[in-house]
C-alpha cells in the first residue's frame, strides 16, 4: 500500500471553507486554499440519475495524498479542486501510519435540456 512518487501524477488543491465578514458586517462564507499537492486519482464509481427533465452525473474518485501535518485534518467540511472540476469529500481515511491520506470525493455535472 505504499505511496510511489512515480504514482503522484495529479496536481490537486484542497479548499477550506472560511468565513469573513462584508462591508456590513454580515457573515459572508469563502472558500480557499489549503494546499496543493501531488496525488494520484483513480474513479471508483460513476452513476445517472433523470428526474423532471433533468439529468444529473456523479462520479465518485479516490485521490491519494502524502500525509503532512498540514494536512492531517482535511474532513468532509473541505473540498478538492482538480482539472476544473469541485469534488466534495466524502471520506478521508489515513494510509499506513502517517504515510499518505485516501480522499473519496464526489462530482456532479448537472445538464439541462
Amino acid at each position: 500500500m505504499a505511496l510511489q512518487a512515480g504514482d503522484l501524477d495529479r496536481r490537486i488543491t484542497i479548499e477550506r471553507c472560511t468565513e469573513m465578514r462584508d462591508a456590513f458586517n454580515n457573515p459572508v462564507k469563502t472558500w480557499g486554499p489549503l494546499a496543493t499537492v501531488w496525488a494520484s486519482r483513480a474513479d471508483v464509481s460513476d452513476s445517472e440519475r433523470s428526474a423532471a427533465q433533468e439529468i444529473g452525473a456523479e462520479i465518485t474518485t479516490r485521490f491519494r495524498i502524502r500525509w503532512s501535518r498540514a494536512l492531517s485534518d482535511v474532513d468532509p467540511r473541505d473540498r478538492v479542486r482538480f482539472d476544473g472540476r469541485l469534488y466534495g469529500i466524502a471520506a478521508v481515511k489515513e494510509i499506513g501510519r502517517r504515510e499518505g491520506l485516501e480522499i473519496t470525493a464526489s462530482a456532479r455535472s448537472d445538464i439541462q435540456d
